[in-house]
């Protein structure tokens, strides 16, 4: 085997790694500013860290394939899902949501279930969750929910009254937070977790006919999960037990996979439903609108550098191909911009050129300097041009939509029907073991908050459904009278009276 002589950054071969050059040998004596490899690679360690993710920072990622099995061409001129047999590149990130870096695999946390498709149109990313809603529906609310899930930034403490304070003036989030702690929020594994899109996105095809639609990412391993008292066990035994999963079954050639089914919604469908479609804290009923099978994702390769493959990848939900687009899901609109600017400011302004990030197809673009700035283009960097640049192409365009604005910050009381769908997967979806950790886990946590909190937030339960409320209740020795009366008030009525 060739031998590999050292270098530097620069390729300057370096003559020895273990002695930094001085005055002296005695005494060791003074390192001199002359030793470039030195201050090269003590300069390099301390930049070795990039901003931590505000949300998602603990994560593990894959690489693998998309193959389409069921042909849904009649609804989407996507080129990744234009034939079957089809395989396209993919990446994908999973994490936990709140906590750091350092944080446990089995947290009670949603799982992020981020996809980078690497197609011949460029890249579009699926940026979601195990879980098919979302605590808020605008995003406006989103750092405020963010905070309280994070440190007091006094105590720099977790705090369950920041937690639960702003859960319990949030009725819209009462979906999601019956699915956290249920054990659906300590997912077993990454492998045995299935994926969402969450939000309502936009198909259309060739002939500019749109529909709507959402991702079900259905593991073919099953969902399973863990109960409490496993995952605080593994979180104080092993912390990384789910990122080791992942990577050792992929070593040893047991693939994860994937089934990619969808729900679609025509435009007329979506006039007439019987809640807001664009809502991401309610779901589409199945009865209503049944998955649909479209392909299988196979995840076949580890990260050869982590930093590189997996903490540099940045997805955003922007990234749409021809054949699919946004809808006016009002927090997936908020996420179009934070997540790219996020990635803008955490590995740069040229973040699409790193390799991870790098569309697998030509770009020709006007974008020219910045930090990190990979290319060798010159001129021009402006367009119209006269000088053979890359021209825009009108038959890409999507549909049109009309609409009829009324612009103006629009605060629509939906609180009745922000407990419907919760009441529903208390009673049909949940068996007696399932409501039985469901109601230990929120008692373990919310009864760490304020007594008026707890009053404010087992309301909620209470109006979702009436067993739910008082078995909460009763297990955080509450009166249910006053549980029953707080849930008879409004919502700002309730929150004058549990000041």
């Amino acid at each position: 085997m060739e031998k590999k002589v050292l270098t530097t950054a620069s390729g300057i071969p370096v003559d020895n790694d273990q002695a930094s050059i001085s005055t002296g040998m005695r005494e060791n004596g003074y390192v001199l500013m002359q030793d470039q490899h030195t201050v090269e690679k003590l300069a390099h360690f301390v930049r070795e860290r990039i901003p931590e993710r505000v949300v998602h920072a603990k994560g593990a990622g894959a690489a693998g394939y998309f193959e389409v099995t069921d042909d849904l061409t009649k609804y989407t001129c996507a080129k990744l899902f234009g034939k079957v047999g089809k395989k396209t590149e993919l990446r994908v990130r999973f994490s936990t949501v709140g906590g750091e870096r350092g944080s446990a695999d089995s947290a009670r946390d949603p799982r992020g279930f981020a996809v980078k498709f690497y197609t011949e149109d460029g890249i579009y990313d699926i940026v979601g969750n195990n879980t098919p809603v979302f605590f808020i529906r605008d995003a406006i609310k989103f750092p405020d929910f963010i905070h309280t899930q994070k440190r007091n930034p006094g105590s720099n403490l977790k705090d369950a009254d920041m937690f639960w304070d702003f859960l319990s003036l949030t009725p819209e989030s009462l979906h999601q937070v019956t699915i956290l702690f249920s054990d659906r929020g300590t997912p077993k594994n990454y492998r045995e977790n299935d994926g969402f899109g969450s939000h309502t996105f936009m198909w259309y095809n060739e002939k500019k006919e749109y529909v709507w639609v959402k991702y079900h990412f259905k593991a073919d391993l099953g969902f399973h999960t863990l109960n409490a008292r496993e995952a605080e066990e593994l979180a104080g035994t092993d912390p990384d037990h789910a990122t080791r999963d992942l990577h050792d079954a992929i070593a040893r050639g047991d693939y994860p996979s994937w089934t990619l089914y969808v729900q679609i919604m025509t435009p007329e469908q979506a006039k007439r439903y019987k809640f807001n479609p664009f809502d991401v804290t309610q779901v589409w009923y199945h009865s209503d609108f049944p998955l649909i099978r479209l392909g299988k994702m196979v995840l076949n390769r580890n990260p050869e550098n982590y930093f590189a493959e997996v903490e540099q990848i940045g997805f955003s939900p922007s990234n749409f191909v021809p054949g699919i687009g946004p809808s006016p899901d009002k927090l997936l609109q908020g996420r179009l911009f934070s997540y790219a600017d996020a990635q803008r400011y955490r590995i740069g302004t040229n973040f699409q050129q790193l390799p991870v990030n790098a569309p697998h197809c030509p770009v020709h673009d006007y974008q020219r300097d910045g930090h990190s700035q990979l290319k060798s283009e010159g001129a021009p960097n402006y367009w119209p041009n006269s000088a053979g640049g890359p021209s825009p192409e009108p038959s890409f365009a999507p549909p049109e939509i009309d609409l009829h604005a009324v612009i103006a910050r629009h605060d629509i009381d939906t609180e009745e029907l922000d407990f419907v769908q919760p009441g529903e997967l208390y009673r049909r979806v949940l068996d007696d073991g399932a409501k039985h950790n469901l109601i230990s886990n929120i008692v373990g946590h919310l009864g760490n908050a304020k007594q008026n909190i707890q009053y404010r937030q087992t309301a909620l339960f209470y109006k979702a459904d009436a067993e739910y409320g008082i078995r909460v209740a009763e297990g955080l020795k509450l009166d249910v009278e006053r549980v029953k009366h707080l849930a008879s008030l409004s919502q700002k009525e309730r929150a004058e009276a549990t000041r």
